[in-house]
């Protein structure tokens, strides 16, 4: 089993990172996906996947809040820095659009170049696309749709009725903790073919007011095994191996 999503550069783990990763290792999970999208993080998170070769993968991008604090200058050094490091990257993202924390549209319409801009590069790197999405759904596929993206994961998918756009793109999904609460994440791991989920917890956080960790991968699988009738080693076993053969971990 793999987090397919998770931020172990987060400064929540500064403290024990190595016992969080011995805790996965004695879980049975077989590695980690951290995602880092903060320019600031960056050092860190290649620092951890170095340490845990093999273990610990990297997925990185700009996230689309971070739209107001950054400059063009510093953008295209950060994508420039990515390139550099492709050998380091199994994925770009997470990257997006953000209407929760993002509310004018000048600056909407900044993400949205930004996020065109990812797209292009995970083009230009071969590599695959993890998007995040909040309440932007329908521009977040129309983006998608309209630059031929592939290879594409939508991080913690929420929005059920486009579910059927989804499928038609051969889109795949990440389901993480939220899933216990959620009647509509229930609904879109109903709908959504098995072949096209992966499990991720987004820590360090949906810890239920503690710190998260990859352990928790443990939950999203407990109820996509109830909401598809397979059992929980068939949902462990069978989103493990979408996520190797999406990130194209060799494992």
């Amino acid at each position: 089993m793999i987090d397919a999503h998770c931020h172990l550069e987060q400064k929540d783990y500064l403290k024990d990172l190595d016992q969080v990763i011995q805790n996965c290792n004695d879980e049975g999970i077989k590695a980690v996906v951290t995602t880092c999208c903060d320019i600031g993080e960056w050092n860190r998170a290649l620092e951890i996947t170095k340490q845990f070769k093999n273990y610990v993968f990297l997925s990185a991008s700009i996230h689309p809040e971070f739209v107001k604090e950054i400059t063009p200058r510093q953008i295209d050094e950060h994508l420039e820095r990515l390139r550099e490091n492709k050998k380091n990257l199994v994925a770009i993202g997470e990257t997006g659009l953000d209407y929760f924390w993002v509310r004018e549209e000048e600056w909407r319409e900044k993400q949205k170049e930004l996020f065109i801009q990812h797209i292009e590069l995970s083009k230009e790197l071969k590599l695959p696309l993890v998007i995040h999405t909040r309440d932007a759904g329908e521009d977040v596929l129309k983006i998608l749709e309209q630059e031929d993206a592939k290879n594409v994961l939508l991080h913690m998918w929420g929005f059920k009725d486009l579910i059927p756009r989804v499928i038609e793109n051969k889109y795949s999904i990440t389901v993480g903790p939220i899933i216990a609460k959620s009647k509509n994440h229930k609904k879109v791991v109903r709908d959504m073919p098995i072949e096209n989920i992966l499990l991720e917890t987004d820590s360090p956080w949906f810890g239920d007011g503690v710190r998260g960790t990859p352990v928790n991968i443990k939950i999203p699988c407990g109820k996509i095994s109830e909401e598809k009738k397979l059992t929980f080693e068939q949902v462990w076993n069978k989103c493990g191996s979408n996520a190797i053969r999406f990130f194209n971990l060799d494992l």
